[in-house]
Parts: C-alpha cells; sequence; structure tokens
C-alpha cells in the first residue's frame, strides 16, 4: 500500500501531468501519419526525456505508447489506410461506417474501444503480470509455431465468397515475407543476388502501398468530383460521445473477449498489435449472429478490432516488468530508457523498485484517460480534415505516405518497394472493378423493351404458322403472345416480318 501511495504521489504532480499530456498528443498524431509507427514515435521522444527525472520519463514514455496504440485509427477510419500495422482490421468496418456518413460515429466508437482496452489490459497488468510472464517465457517453438497456425487460420473467414483467392492471397503474401535476411540463421533468403532485397520487404511499407495509394488514386479517378470539391468523408459532421460510450458498453462480450485477446498475444514476445488485432476482429466475427454484416460497417468490429489493439499496450510490459523480457520493439525502447536511469530491468524489478513499479501502473492508468481527453476533444477537428476536399487531401496525404515509408528504415530501396506494391495493387484493383462491370454488362441485342428472340429460326417460324404448339416454346413466349394480338405494334410487326422470312 506504502509503494502504492508513493507513486500516485509522483504521478499527480503538475510538471509530470504536462509531460504526459505532451506525449499523449505526439502519439496519437504520430500514429495517425501512415508511417510513422509506434516504435518510431517511441525512438523520437526518448531523446527529450534524457534530462527529466526516471519516473517523469517513463511516464512519457508510456503516454507516446498508449496514444500511439489508439492514433492508427485516425486514419484507418477516415482514409482507409491504417496508420500502423496494428489497426489494419480497423480498415474493415470503421471506414464502411464513415462513408454512410457516420465518421464521427466509427471514430468515437474506436476512441472508447480503445480506452476499455487499455484499461482492462492495465487492469490484468496489475493483478497478474508475474504468473502470466512466467507462463509466457516458458513458450517454446511449437507453442509459437501454433499460434502463427492458429493466426492463419483468419484467412478463412476473411475471404468471403472465393475461398481460392483468399488462401492464393495468403500464400503470396507468406511468400513475400520470406524475402530478405534470415533473422534466426542470418542467412540470405530468396535475394536472387539483388541488393535490393537482402533487407527483405518491410511489412508496413508493403501495408501502406497496398492499401493508401490504390485508396487515394480511386478517389480521384473522377475528375468531375474533384473539381468539384468532394470531400473524401460525405455527410454531417457529428458525433455524439456518451451516446457511443454506452452502445460500445452494450458489448460486454466482445470487450472481455478482444480485451483477453490482446493481452494474451501482447504477453509473448515479438508478438505484437499486428497479430492481436485481426484476431479480435475474427474472434468477434465468429462469435457473432450476423457474420455477414462484417466488412459493410458494423460496429462490433470496430470495438473488437480496437479494443484487441489497444490492449497490446498492457499485454506487452507484462514479461517487462515481470521477467525483464521486452515484448516488442517498442517495449525494448522502454526498456533502454529505464536502463538509462540506472533502473536495471531484470525479474527483481518488482522486488528493488516496487514503488517505481505501481508508479507505471498508475501512469498507464492516467495515460489511457489523457489519450480519450485529447482523443475525444481533438475527434472535431480530425473529422474536418477528412472533410477537406478531395484535391487538397490526397496530395498531402500522399506526400506523408512517402515520407512515412522513407523515415521507418532510412533506406532509398524502401521507397522503390513501396512503388512497386502500390502500383501492383492498383492494377489489381482496376482489374478486379473492370471485371465487375464486365459481368453486370448485358450481352443480349438492344430490342427496346422486346427480349431477345430465340436462336431456332425452324422452330419460331413452326410456332408461328401454328400456334397451338405456342406453349411448348417458353423461351419464345413473350414473342408469340405478342405475335397472336390482334392489334399488333408496329415493332411487333416489324418483328413478325422479319421472324416469318
Amino acid at each position: 500500500m506504502d509503494s502504492f501511495l508513493s507513486g500516485l504521489t509522483q504521478i499527480f504532480t503538475l510538471t509530470t501531468l504536462i509531460y504526459m499530456l505532451a506525449g499523449s498528443i505526439a502519439g496519437i498524431i504520430a500514429a495517425a501519419i501512415p508511417g510513422f509507427t509506434v516504435t518510431m514515435a517511441i525512438v523520437l521522444t526518448l531523446p527529450l526525456t534524457f534530462s527529466m527525472e526516471p519516473l517523469q520519463d517513463i511516464a512519457v514514455m508510456l503516454s507516446v505508447y498508449v496514444g500511439g496504440y489508439t492514433g492508427g485509427l485516425i486514419s484507418a477510419a477516415l482514409l482507409d489506410i491504417p496508420g500502423t500495422p496494428s489497426s489494419v482490421a480497423t480498415t474493415f468496418d470503421a471506414f464502411p461506417m464513415a462513408r454512410r456518413g457516420e465518421a464521427g460515429r466509427a471514430l468515437s466508437l474506436g476512441v472508447w474501444a480503445s480506452f476499455f482496452g487499455t484499461f482492462i489490459s492495465t487492469v490484468v497488468l496489475i493483478a497478474a503480470a508475474p504468473p502470466l510472464a512466467i507462463s509466457a517465457v516458458k513458450l517454446g517453438p511449437w507453442e509459437y509455431f501454433s499460434l502463427i497456425v492458429f493466426a492463419l487460420t483468419i484467412v478463412a473467414s476473411l475471404v468471403g465468397s472465393s475461398v481460392i483467392r483468399g488462401m492464393l492471397a495468403a500464400l503470396i503474401g507468406l511468400a513475400i515475407s520470406t524475402v530478405g535476411t534470415d533473422p534466426i540463421m542470418d542467412r540470405p533468403s530468396f535475394d536472387f543476388g539483388i541488393e535490393m532485397l537482402q533487407a527483405g520487404l518491410p511489412f508496413l511499407i508493403v501495408l501502406i502501398g497496398i492499401f493508401a495509394i490504390s485508396q487515394l488514386t480511386s478517389e480521384v479517378e473522377d475528375a468531375k468530383s474533384v473539381r468539384s470539391g468532394t470531400s473524401l468523408v460525405a455527410g454531417a459532421i457529428d458525433f455524439q460521445t456518451w451516446k457511443v460510450m454506452k452502445e460500445a458498453l452494450r458489448r460486454p462480450v466482445n470487450l472481455i473477449r478482444s480485451s483477453i485477446v490482446g493481452v494474451l498475444i501482447g504477453a509473448l514476445p515479438g508478438a505484437g498489435g499486428s497479430i492481436a488485432n485481426p484476431v479480435a476482429y475474427d474472434q468477434a466475427k465468429r462469435a457473432s449472429k450476423t457474420p455477414e454484416k462484417f466488412g459493410k460497417g458494423i460496429p462490433d468490429g470496430v470495438v473488437a478490432s480496437e479494443v484487441g489493439n489497444s490492449a497490446i499496450a498492457g499485454g506487452g510490459l507484462i514479461p517487462l516488468i515481470g521477467l525483464g523480457i521486452p515484448g516488442s520493439a517498442a517495449d525494448a525502447i522502454l526498456m533502454a530508457s529505464l536502463m538509462v536511469h540506472g533502473i536495471s530491468v531484470d525479474p527483481r524489478l518488482m522486488l528493488d523498485h516496487a514503488d517505481f513499479v505501481y508508479s507505471m501502473f498508475i501512469a498507464m492508468t492516467v495515460a489511457s484517460l489523457m489519450m480519450l481527453a485529447v482523443s475525444l476533444v481533438s475527434m472535431r477537428a480530425f473529422l474536418r480534415v477528412a472533410a477537406t476536399p478531395k484535391w487538397v487531401i490526397v496530395p498531402v496525404v500522399m506526400v506523408c505516405c512517402v515520407v512515412g515509408s522513407f523515415a521507418l528504415n532510412n533506406r532509398v530501396t524502401d521507397l522503390a518497394c513501396w512503388a512497386s506494391s502500390a502500383w501492383r495493387a492498383t492494377a489489381a484493383r482496376a482489374r478486379l472493378l473492370a471485371g465487375s462491370a464486365g459481368a453486370r454488362r448485358d450481352p443480349r441485342p438492344d430490342l427496346g423493351n422486346e427480349p431477345a428472340p430465340c436462336a431456332d429460326e425452324k422452330r419460331r417460324s413452326d410456332a408461328l404458322r401454328h400456334p397451338a404448339h405456342q406453349p411448348s416454346l417458353p423461351c419464345c413466349g413473350s414473342h408469340l403472345d405478342r405475335l397472336s394480338d390482334p392489334q399488333p405494334s408496329e415493332k411487333t410487326k416489324i418483328l413478325s416480318r422479319g421472324l416469318v422470312r
């Protein structure tokens, strides 16, 4: 109890709270820009905290950490571009809701879901950090293999009506992931002697190319809508914060289930939000009574994906605090910031620095509250950005995508990878739309209101000579009805002469 009160006193100082507020804003904005990940935001923040006290340092880093897991929602909902890899599944339902004129509702649902996911994961972190950390570190190669296989089963629920197409896309994704230097054996794999491929194909770079560019180019295909100043998201800019909060709370099973998924996956060293986000979405779809509505703008999809994504924040700290093992790259940066201030991160962290660990728990809770407040206050401003005409917002977002793709690894070759994936995604989207348009086109000749005549001339002539046999020709029944009319129209007369001839 003394450690808890000591941590409470240290966190609730004016200076620390101001720093945490700035960290929350920075994390949300950084994650909302395509290409700027949570890890990148923490890395950029780290040098600014060297002169701070250890507790202020970790409090600011946790604020950026929590805010970053929420910021990806903004571009996912308004632009159909995942701001971070952990917000891919959020685009499935948040963007269709925004396109229906419910952008405010989509953002509010995502923000509240992120808050509840972070809060629930923090409670689990406080109560079960040591036992869960010990269990997570005992997992071996077979357990991780089983987790990956389980994650791949998500494809079965996301492919829609074409299973073959979905499995083919999954195999292509697996093939792309094998390119580059093997992270375990440190050997080149499928680089074909090309220097650019030795570093592999970064997941986020390919993600930006596939989602961002194909979506942005489709937005400017209609030159008339661009010249008229049409915005990306139509409809009135309106949201009802407390009504949406009640809507999220009316889904307690979804909230708890997705939080558990996020905490458990976050506790596994090496796993992260890019796995928890689609897994939570998949579990919500499987448990839903109306799975066919997922992908069309259903609230359950937004809640599940964002809760699972944000629950990683608490789950990732479980192995870090309990065993001194970072659960992700972002947790490794947090660990480095503690070591800079002389705090040894090992299994004795909770014994030797109990007051500091409890301060981290309190900082996580305060950071989630600040994230909620900043998101709700700035939501109207983000909606105003989405209401900007396409001819303004599309070039700006395109530039952000290019800068983010380069800044991720500071490699020019990543831009070539980004451009290649963008071109392929745009071409595939164009072929898909062309195929859909061709399937809808009627191949029959245009005869006004008259259906196309049957191909068998002899049977038609016989039917004209012997009206009693008309019922045996259902394909030409409508023609024969018109031909037997005592007062046929001019078009029917012309058609009948041609058939008899």
